[in-house]
């Protein structure tokens, strides 16, 4: 059976949120991308998209300008294609978040990476 965004969340992505919401974004990558490689839309972009705006943040703190706003981009482009509560993760809420951290990092350019404000940095809020 093939799983759908009415499904609980299986524990390996709860593990994935907890690690992005700690701020372990490399970790959250790679506890995400087992799940992401075995699953089929809506889920795989749910999985996929989280992941990617992971690394986004991964690359916004290691100063990575170009890499952060292409996965900023990439990981909401995916999300838009998940209903806006998918596995009881608040999709909607990651989107709104990642649009404000692009959106400032935009704002402040390559040079001013450091000035955005880490408060802005979304977590996953599941909501169930």
């Amino acid at each position: 059976m093939t799983p759908d965004c009415t499904d609980q969340p299986p524990e390996q992505l709860l593990e994935g949120i907890a690690q992005f919401n700690r701020g372990a974004y490399f970790d959250c990558h790679e506890t995400l991308e087992e799940l992401w490689a075995g699953s089929r839309p809506p889920v795989r972009d749910l999985y996929q998209g989280v992941l990617q705006i992971a690394v986004a943040l991964y690359h916004l703190e290691n100063g990575n300008y170009t890499g952060a706003l292409f996965l900023f981009r990439k990981g909401t482009e995916l999300l838009r294609h998940v209903a806006p509560v998918c596995m009881g993760v608040d999709v909607q809420s990651l989107m709104d978040g990642a649009g404000a951290v692009s959106a400032s990092l935009e704002a402040h350019g390559p040079d001013g990476m450091d000035r955005v404000p880490r408060a802005l940095f979304p977590r996953v809020r599941m909501l169930f």
